[in-house]
């Protein structure tokens, strides 16, 4: 029997629920999203959250610090799954969240809600675990074909996954892109979802002020500077960009005299990496405030075997940083690659005509 509320309660005790039932989720889901534009409009108050990557004992941790939906309203900037051992409980969630209260939670598109990507980072695998199949992992990756590409605040703080593209100028070209489909290798769609912004470094003082849009060193999308973000926001009557996608130790930073500014809410990113996490809070009058925490206590969270997931789900960070550093310096830059480095790794060479900053 149809029932939200119940499915929502049996979720927040991480109770899997029947394979048929996250199938009509995911349906009704699709029918939801799929009025949605690709840019949603929404009002403050509002709380931003960043990449979760499937770490469901704290995205619990998050609900109980900036409050439990509906009484507070959400926006996730995607990356609901992979790299942590709860994704499939993770993304039921915030889905069934999504169909109980459709106007005071959005759900946009990371890089991450995507078919090749989640088939190397976890979520396949702990799917097929989990359920004897992968009809659970092809509920989800066709749902996730229908995931708006940002959120507009206020008319003014614009909430996207990764960054800027060399495609899109205005917002209007956003909201005209073909999104119900697995996101591209290249493209506007693309660049959204993996784009990054350059730091406020002296390494790259001399890019910053750039109008042009460097190669990314991960494989998808570019890397943008301080005037990029400043033209992009002038042009479309903007304050503010917020985003996810790279990991921040403190939990999150702002760049450019706060013309934008990254959240994330992963703490102790693949338990192992020890940072803080942040959610940001946005008042009624645009006020920000990051609400920095840690990760969920241990005697609030259940720990599996971590005998029983495979060894890509196990691999030790330190090795991950091994392999991109080897295939970055070889010259051999897929994506799949790239997406297991750790933030705050100064692994590149700038005389290779790559910024050093990535995650």
């Amino acid at each position: 029997m149809w029932d939200l509320d119940k499915f929502i309660s049996m979720l927040y005790s991480r109770q899997l629920l029947p394979e048929s039932t996250i199938k009509e989720i995911c349906e009704k889901a699709k029918e939801l999203l799929c009025r949605e534009g690709n840019i949603q409009y929404i009002q403050a108050p509002v709380t931003v959250v960043g990449d979760v990557h499937g770490q469901f004992f704290d995205v619990l941790e998050i609900f109980k610090i900036g409050g439990y939906c509906p009484d507070t309203n959400y926006v996730f900037l995607g990356d609901y799954v992979d790299r942590g051992y709860y994704s499939v409980e993770t993304i039921a969630l915030l889905t069934c969240l999504k169909l109980r209260y459709p106007n005071r939670i959005q759900l946009i598109r990371g890089n991450h809600e995507s078919r090749s990507i989640t088939q190397t980072y976890g979520f396949y695998t702990e799917c097929f675990r989990k359920y004897g199949n992968s009809n659970v992992w092809k509920y989800f990756t066709d749902m996730f074909d229908f995931l708006g590409l940002g959120v507009i605040i206020n008319d003014s703080i614009f909430c996207v996954h990764g960054g800027l593209s060399p495609s899109v100028h205005t917002i209007d070209q956003i909201k005209m892109i073909d999104r119900f489909k697995e996101i591209p290798h290249e493209g506007p769609m693309t660049d959204l979802v993996w784009s990054d912004p350059l730091p406020n470094s002296s390494t790259f003082a001399s890019d910053l002020d750039r109008s042009d849009f460097l190669i990314s060193p991960r494989g998808a999308g570019y890397v943008f500077g301080r005037e990029i973000t400043r033209k992009f926001l002038e042009i479309n009557g903007l304050g503010h960009i917020c985003r996810a996608h790279q990991l921040c130790m403190e939990g999150y930073q702002i760049l450019y005299d706060d013309m934008l500014s990254t959240v994330w809410s992963a703490p102790n990113y693949c338990y192992r990496c020890g940072n803080k996490a942040s959610i940001l809070e946005v008042g009624p009058n645009l006020e920000r405030f990051f609400n920095v925490f840690s990760e969920c206590p241990d005697n609030e969270r259940e720990k599996p075997n971590t005998s029983e997931f495979d060894n890509r789900d196990s691999r030790r960070m330190d090795d991950l940083f091994q392999d991109v550093t080897e295939n970055i310096m070889n010259k051999e830059i897929e994506i799949n690659d790239i997406e297991d480095i750790g933030a705050n790794s100064d692994l590149l060479n700038k005389d290779k005509d790559m910024p050093e900053y990535f995650s």
